[in-house]
């Protein structure tokens, strides 16, 4: 516990960015300018932090319109987890019928922060998708472009921390990821990991900036967004069937993060997966 703690402490600072609101397809309908201040006190003991959001005056002239939320951390709940980086995910940690579920990803990277909130109704279906590209002024580091499939095929090498809800020691291990293009409108990729070398394959159709895998049990879309970002989402939450959440970053042209918010068939949250991992081969 105290080291996840510190972890949580990598966050700290004032970041100026916004809260865009995004449809199933990765399309902008809405973006609220925000700056979060995650400040430290009493030696760190607490962690107070402020979000402000600004909208636009309904009357279309004047100043804009201010939602402010305040919060103060002495713990952490049994809903979230932070790496050694920074990065982390909160959300439901038992997903049931009738409730409404989802999950946040934070991911950070050289004096910037890329997060994404990804909400489901009670019906299993999917709500809203919101991505939260922030910075810390000072710095200025720019955002990086829309990803594209292009920027992802070839081959990558990596390592996953795979942390445990009871917060048990995490696991370690190598992984490979080969995406290649097929026929110029489908992504094939292959996934090797563990010490058993373990292999998932599986093919998806390009449509624009969305590639949709329905080969599987349970389909996912996988959408590309801007600032390097991506996200793969359940079509559909359903029950007795194991799912995921992923979102991704790519960060330099070689440097990608990838987190997985996995649960069972019983719907309990088992596991959160930061893989870090670097292109070998185009």
């Amino acid at each position: 516990m105290v080291a996840q703690w510190e972890n949580f402490l990598q966050n700290l600072g004032e970041w100026h960015g916004s809260f865009t609101q995004l449809s199933v397809r990765g399309e902008v309908m809405q973006d609220t300018p925000s700056i979060i201040s995650i400040e430290g006190l009493n030696e760190n003991k607490t962690v107070r932090l402020k979000l402000r959001r600004f909208s636009p005056n309904p009357s279309g002239v004047g100043e804009p319109q201010v939602s402010e939320l305040f919060r103060e951390y002495q713990t952490l709940g049994r809903d979230i987890l932070f790496f050694e980086n920074g990065s982390f995910s909160q959300g439901t940690i038992q997903l049931a019928p009738f409730s409404e579920c989802g999950a946040e990803f934070g991911f950070i990277y050289n004096n910037r922060r890329l997060r994404f909130l990804m909400i489901y109704n009670t019906d299993g279906n999917f709500s809203q998708l919101t991505l939260i590209r922030e910075k810390q002024l000072d710095k200025n580091v720019p955002e990086r472009p829309p990803l594209t499939v292009g920027d992802l095929l070839g081959e990558w090498e990596g390592e996953a921390v795979m942390m445990y809800p009871d917060w048990r020691s995490p696991d370690r291990y190598s992984t490979k990821l080969q995406l290649d293009l097929q026929n110029g409108d489908r992504l094939v990729q292959k996934i090797t990991f563990g010490s058993n070398a373990n292999v998932i394959s599986s093919s998806g159709s390009i449509d624009g900036s969305v590639i949709n895998f329905k080969e599987s049990a349970s389909p996912v879309q996988f959408l590309l967004l801007p600032d390097g970002g991506s996200c793969t989402l359940p079509v559909k939450i359903e029950l007795r069937k194991p799912i995921f959440f992923e979102a991704g970053w790519l960060v330099e042209p070689d440097l990608r993060f990838r987190m997985i918010r996995s649960y069972n068939d019983k719907g309990e949250w088992v596991s959160l997966t930061l893989v870090t991992e670097r292109k070998i081969s185009h």
